[in-house]
């Protein structure tokens, strides 16, 4: 199953009346009343509170210098601000598609940051705040996007592999690579990075089963952002994402996933933990998508106004900001430095994005078969004609 196809499929079931109904009805089972929403929020691990206020936790203590909280509140601002240019560089036609980060900054920075060097990173295709850990150049992920590069960096520069757009497969490459890691009698650790949707399918359960059953040292990040596209996670899974673990022989542990602290120790001490021969454990992020699934999503169709606000007051930079500045961390030329230097990555990936080629759109038919295909011949002469169409109209229109 690819990132777009079940979106494509759920334009043609049913009209505006199902979507409304569904709507409401996601609406009045996600309400801040629930009592299965109380449960779930018990179980978090949080260092730092939506309004924060710096709580511990037994089993997670972290102790970070004044310059590494600098960094993850800089790494945060400027993750978001490139993510914020490629979504408007791709309304205004410079990229066929963008999978916004928003909202789960904190997740992404807080994991990203507790890798070692020699740790590697399987990702999915929103993990932009992962790559800007492990030093992948922003204007690398939008070519991608714009279809000039097939990933754009070196996965072993970086140890930090391609994008993945086939949701879950990821999962197994993790396992795999992992397993080798431990044959090799090496100490580094392996981390896949995959979505709340993509925990129902087949090849991370395979992952599941292979990683404990070799007591493999993976680790499992789910960034549970409550949608699978337009379906809640109540309609995905009948326990808590964490709890799956459980069925598999390994732990599970849920946290707050706008909490970069509690992320970073969470998901440092899971790491360790998988260095050390004691296997894999699945980290639950608790988050949320406040943008679309990607820029060919409507969000305002299946999920409510209210459910939105009520992740606003929970952002994962405003938390950390108001903590920093409570405890003196920062000052004003601080925020003001950081906010200078997102707008000149702003420009930069802008004024990069923008130099880039135009994609070959015929690139796509080539290095299919090796010794060439009737059908593609067929296909690739079928979309020229399509797109000389274009050129024709164009020509007329000038005419007259």
């Amino acid at each position: 199953m690819t990132v777009e196809s079940t979106a494509q499929r759920k334009t043609t079931r049913g009209g505006s009346k199902r979507t409304t109904a569904k709507k409401a009805s996601s609406a009045k089972a996600k309400t801040p009343d629930n009592a299965a929403d109380q449960v779930e929020q018990d179980q978090l691990v949080q260092l730092l509170t939506p309004e924060g206020k710096r709580v511990e936790h037994p089993d997670y203590a972290i102790d970070l210098t004044p310059e590494e909280l600098r960094g993850l509140y800089r790494d945060m601002v400027l993750t978001r601000k490139f993510d914020a240019e490629a979504t408007t560089l791709q309304r205004q036609g410079e990229l066929g598609l963008w999978a916004s980060l928003l909202g789960q900054e904190a997740a992404q920075i807080g994991s990203g940051r507790a890798l070692r060097d020699d740790d590697y990173v399987f990702p999915t295709y929103r993990e932009h705040g992962v790559a800007w850990c492990r030093g992948v150049d922003p204007t690398n992920l939008l070519g991608m996007f714009r279809g000039v590069n097939n990933g754009g960096w070196d996965p072993n520069s970086n140890n930090f592999h391609l994008y993945t757009i086939v949701i879950g497969s990821q999962a197994l490459h993790a396992t795999g690579y992992a397993m080798g890691v431990q044959k090799d009698g090496a100490d580094s650790a392996v981390i896949a990075y995959f979505g709340d949707g993509a925990s129902s399918q087949g090849d991370v359960a395979e992952a599941f089963t292979f990683s404990a059953v070799y007591n493999s040292p993976v680790v499992f990040f789910c960034q549970n952002n409550q949608w699978a596209i337009s379906e809640p996670t109540e309609k995905q899974t009948r326990v808590p994402l964490y709890q799956r673990a459980r069925g598999y022989g390994f732990p599970g542990v849920r946290v707050d996933g706008n909490d970069v602290l509690a992320c970073l120790a969470v998901t440092k001490a899971a790491l360790e933990r998988a260095r050390t021969g004691q296997g894999p454990m699945l980290i639950e992020a608790f988050t949320y998508r406040m943008g679309a699934h990607t820029t060919s999503d409507d969000p305002t169709k299946y999920r409510a106004d209210e459910e939105t606000r009520a992740w606003e007051a929970k952002d994962p930079i405003l938390r950390l900001r108001t903590y920093l500045v409570a405890e003196g961390v920062v000052d004003d030329a601080y925020l003001a430095a950081v906010e200078a230097e997102s707008e000149a990555l702003g420009k930069r990936v802008r004024e990069t994005v923008r130099a880039m080629p135009d994609p070959d759109s015929m690139a796509i038919f080539e290095n299919i078969y090796a010794d060439g295909h009737a059908l593609v011949d067929e296909e690739r002469a079928q979309f020229a004609a399509y797109q000389a169409s274009f050129a024709d109209a164009d020509a007329v229109a000038e005419e007259n």
